[in-house]
């Protein structure tokens, strides 16, 4: 238990310097804003690669390395936590059409992207 609870601790420090740095990386390419795009950027990205992982891991024999990728890697690189911040942020600031549009856009695009990356995923490894 404890070399797995290393692995997830492990890929969350990654995964959450990732993050760090895809936000740092997009706010310089498309400089400030009021707009969460970073957050939502990396949830997304990372809800596909959680739905790519799944099939493969499935398909390879890699169940064993879930904890890592998936609960420390994915559950470090994207954050609801972050997500429910920007949301009421956006709400105090007055902002309610730009936090409904963040709501809507944050789930739906990661749903789908997920589901993408199951498809894709399911087409490879089938």
């Amino acid at each position: 238990m404890l070399s797995t609870l290393s692995l997830v601790a492990l890929g969350g420090a990654i995964g959450a310097s990732l993050r760090w740095l895809s936000g740092v990386a997009i706010l310089r390419l498309t400089g400030p804003s009021d707009f969460p795009l970073a957050i939502i950027s990396v949830n997304v990205i990372g809800s596909f690669l959680m739905g790519v992982f799944v099939v493969a891991a499935a398909h390879r024999g890699l169940t064993h390395v879930s904890p890592f990728v998936m609960t420390g890697l994915l559950g470090g690189f994207t954050t609801f936590s972050a997500f429910s911040l920007e949301t009421m942020t956006l709400i105090e600031r007055g902002q309610i059409a730009s936090a409904s549009l963040y709501i809507l856009l944050s789930v739906g695009l990661s749903v789908g992207a997920l589901a993408l990356g199951l498809l894709l995923a399911r087409g490879i490894f089938a």
